[in-house]
């Protein structure tokens, strides 16, 4: 029997933060924030708790939680979790309905792609997690309204939870620096295989990441809310959990969209292209302008442009794959990027999970060819990417999308938090600078959970 959503308006606020502070205690809270106000390309903010399951899937691709779905592929256990889900929804624009919210690693790559297996995992994550939400809170910042899409039951228990005193922030500090997991010397003798393999023709681009780890004591929201205040973001996002073996969680301030899909229509946004912030106007036009006039980055961008619309041809309607928007500027906190834009129009035999399927891990994050720069980002990266790289978002009932590509991401896992930076080598990039490029992408989520005590990166 299907269930009757209800729309109703709740206390609008600029920043989703003292709502999601009465909810984070909750089984399966989740926090899709667009970094609003100081953030102006998001819109809405998404949050939700209490699902009504929760499927895991390992890095071998068996699922937990919900054994009536073994054997089946990951993204087929997840429609079949999605179809699960009985409701009436009205008609809306409001992004989210009741759906998939999760988050899909990198690391779910290899049960797509032959990659082989020569690192081992060094994260405990699952490859995957996503909880079926039959709630949301959403708050529309172009409109400046909220809303509670719940049945009447469910609103009742929602209204009470939210009456409830927010939950104190604890304290958070990092209990030494972050250390990398590769060296300068480590990581330009891999710049100088990558270099190898591209003039051999192996691949024209690598995307080559490097880890930094450290550990900390205390309350990963108290984190989040730093990184959020230094580098406020359009599709950042929070989550958090508790095992056997300690807590576990996702705090992702990544400006990177991956795949949209609304009423079949798709769209991504690749960046490649980076420059730090200057530190005078100037200066940072200076910076800016280099940007956008360097051949180098541009064509980095379009070598990702081309992959994608290959894969997103894969699932749309043949002739609809465009490319509206190629290598424009944007500006975050701390970085200058170059943003594409690939539409197209899915096919109408194909579910948004399919194109998400068909699409993963991101492009924009591998290199090209993808399958060839996966293998050679397993050679040469010590240790498994997690959930950097991959993506956060949702999959609502009504065949709706958004996800994003995990970059300025920190994971927490089992008394540790690891950061990761990285970028897309090509045949004329410098290694060090591409070594510089890692360490601007991540130094002002560093700073902020260090509070700038010091140099936060040790033995740089």
């Amino acid at each position: 029997m299907s269930v009757r959503l209800q729309i109703t308006p709740c206390t609008y606020h600029e920043q989703p933060l003292e709502y999601f502070a009465r909810l984070r205690g909750r089984p399966g809270a989740v926090l899709l924030d667009c970094g609003r106000p100081a953030s102006p390309a998001g819109r809405f903010d998404i949050l939700s708790s209490d699902p009504l399951a929760m499927l895991e899937i390992d890095d071998r691709g068996h699922l937990s939680g919900m054994p009536e779905l073994a054997g089946l592929s990951p993204f087929a256990a997840q429609q079949a979790l999605l179809d699960r889900l009985g409701t009436e929804t009205p008609d809306s624009e409001l992004p989210f309905l009741g759906g998939l919210i999760g988050y899909w690693s990198y690391d779910l790559g290899r049960l797509i792609e032959p990659v082989g297996e020569q690192t081992q995992p060094t994260v405990a994550l699952p490859a995957s997690r996503v909880g079926l939400y039959d709630w949301a809170l959403i708050q529309d910042h172009e409109r400046r309204e909220s809303w509670l899409v719940a049945s009447a039951e469910r609103r009742r228990q929602v209204l009470d939870w939210l009456a409830q005193p927010s939950a104190a922030s604890g304290n958070f500090r990092l209990t030494a620096p972050f250390a990398g997991e590769l060296s300068r010397a480590d990581y330009l003798e891999r710049f100088a295989v990558v270099q190898r393999y591209i003039l051999s023709g192996d691949c024209y681009q690598i995307n080559l990441a490097q880890r930094f780890s450290a550990p900390y004591a205390g309350d990963l929201w108290s984190a989040y809310c730093r990184l959020r205040k230094a580098t406020p973001t359009p599709y950042a996002g929070f989550m958090a959990w508790t095992t056997p073996q300690g807590e576990q969680a996702i705090l992702s301030l990544s400006p990177e969209r991956f795949l949209e899909c609304r009423d079949g229509q798709v769209e991504t946004r690749p960046i490649k292209g980076t420059r730090p912030r200057g530190e005078t106007p100037e200066a940072d036009r200076d910076l800016a302008n280099e940007l956008t006039a360097s051949l180098k980055d541009r064509a980095e961008n379009v070598m990702i442009v081309d992959l994608l619309r290959n894969d997103l041809g894969r699932v749309c309607r043949p002739g609809t794959v465009r490319v509206p928007q190629l290598c424009s500027l944007e500006s975050y906190a701390n970085v200058h990027h170059l943003v594409s834009v690939v539409t197209g129009e899915l096919n109408a035999n194909r579910r948004p999970l399919e194109l998400l399927a068909a699409a993963f891990p991101g492009g924009s994050i591998t290199g090209a060819p993808k399958v060839r720069a996966m293998q050679i980002i397993e050679e040469l990266e010590p240790s498994r990417r997690s959930a950097y790289c991959g993506s956060l978002g949702y999959v609502d009932v009504r065949g709706r999308m958004d996800t994003s590509i995990a970059i300025r991401t920190a994971v927490a896992d089992r008394g540790r938090l690891h950061l990761w930076g990285g970028g897309g080598l090509v045949a004329d990039s410098e290694g060090e600078a591409e070594y510089q490029e890692t360490l601007d992408k991540i130094r002002h989520l560093m700073d902020a959970l260090t509070r700038n005590a010091g140099n936060p990166i040790e033995n740089e």
